[in-house]
């Protein structure tokens, strides 16, 4: 999680019920507004705003797809694969484990032993 976002921002996104459908939803397949408005039974504007949200906070990707007819639409994907809170110290922690990307994660792992 970037130090740019307050962990209260964090809790109020992932403390929201339909940003939770939505993030549960896909969490197990990428899905486009349209289909996520269907399977979550919420009106486009709320799967947008909570989208939108979710993009602030980097827990959803977007990429575009093509259609059979060729068609572009944008499909969602959650982007991590669980999230800790922690009291400690009368202070909250919010530790948000990313799904790895290998080579993303071999670039890390050289630039660390070369020295970068």
């Amino acid at each position: 999680m970037g130090e740019d976002r307050s962990i209260e921002d964090v809790l109020d996104t992932i403390g929201d019920e339909h940003a939770r459908t939505v993030l549960a939803v896909i969490s197990r397949e990428p899905r486009s507004a349209k289909e996520l408005s269907e399977e979550c039974d919420l009106s486009l504007p709320t799967i947008y705003r909570r989208l939108e949200i979710l993009q602030e906070h980097n827990l959803v990707t977007e990429e575009t797809a093509v259609a059979d007819d060729g068609n572009h639409y944008n499909v969602y994907e959650c982007n991590f694969d669980s999230t800790v809170i922690q009291l400690e110290d009368e202070e909250y922690r919010v530790r948000i484990y990313r799904k790895e990307n290998i080579p993303d994660r071999f670039t890390q792992l050289w630039d660390d032993l070369s020295g970068e």
